[in-house]
């Protein structure tokens, strides 16, 4: 009897399940159009799940002009939970497009030509939760706009002009955030190995050893060749003498 209950309540509930499922979200007019014109520039547009109605709104192929008529029709869409821009040519100015909304939690801006100019428009996304602004001009001083979002747990700097100091700055606002600036890379000077280094140092006292030698073996002829020399003024002056005894003994 008990198995017959819990399989019946479990045929309801998933019945249940399965109506809600198959129900379309009423969307309003003016809802239906602004998600048909982002279709029509090449958004990709999806509902997060069947039981989630919440939209993404995804610009995946790149887009050469990109304009604020990409973004315009987002102010008719009150339930946009992912916005994707990366890589396009998205300015400070397109960003200004996205002001007022507050329900949108994920926003990507990576690889885009934003600045701290465009992050005084995102502070004010308060239901954000994940911003990614990898590869963009955004610096420390654009940071300060960003204390306010309290729900953000996640913010990628990689390869931005954002400091550990100013990134630390920001942490102090935002304790719970995950705030990921990428890995610092460290030129790696390759060690040279201990026998070489060794040959090296050897050959080195090697050739010191033989630059003292040479000095010491050119000192040597020096002195030798100046002794020769003195010893060959000797016998001269001894013969020039000698000559000179001769001469006097002749007269």
């Amino acid at each position: 009897m008990v198995r017959a209950f819990v399989a019946l309540a479990f045929l309801v509930g998933l019945t249940a399940v399965s109506i809600v499922a198959q129900e379309k979200v009423k969307r309003t007019p003016a809802e239906e159009k602004a998600i048909e014109k982002l279709r029509s520039m090449g958004a990709l547009v999806l509902e997060v799940a069947q039981n989630d109605p919440r939209l993404e709104v995804s610009y995946l192929q790149k887009i050469d002009n990109f304009g604020d008529e990409h973004l315009t029709p987002l102010k008719d869409l009150k339930t946009v939970h992912s916005l994707n821009l990366r890589a396009q040519p998205v300015t400070d100015a397109h960003v200004a497009n996205l002001k007022g909304m507050t329900a949108l939690a994920r926003l990507h801006l990576e690889k885009t030509k934003v600045t701290d100019k465009a992050l005084e428009t995102v502070g004010g996304l308060t239901g954000l939760e994940y911003l990614n602004l990898y590869e963009t001009g955004v610096t420390d001083a654009g940071l300060g706009s960003l204390k306010g979002l309290s729900k953000l747990n996640q913010l990628y700097l990689w390869q931005t002009k954002v400091t550990p100091a100013g990134a630390d700055a920001l942490k102090k606002s935002l304790a719970k955030c995950d705030i990921n600036r990428g890995v610092e890379f460290v030129p790696i000077v390759a060690k040279e190995d201990p026998k070489k280094e060794m040959k090296k140092e050897t050959k080195k006292a090697e050739a010191k050893k033989d630059a003292k030698k040479a000095e010491e073996k050119k000192a040597a002829e020096k002195k030798s060749d100046e002794k020769k020399d003195a010893k060959k003024a000797e016998e001269k002056k001894a013969d020039e003498k000698k000559d000179a005894k001769k001469a006097a003994e002749k007269k």
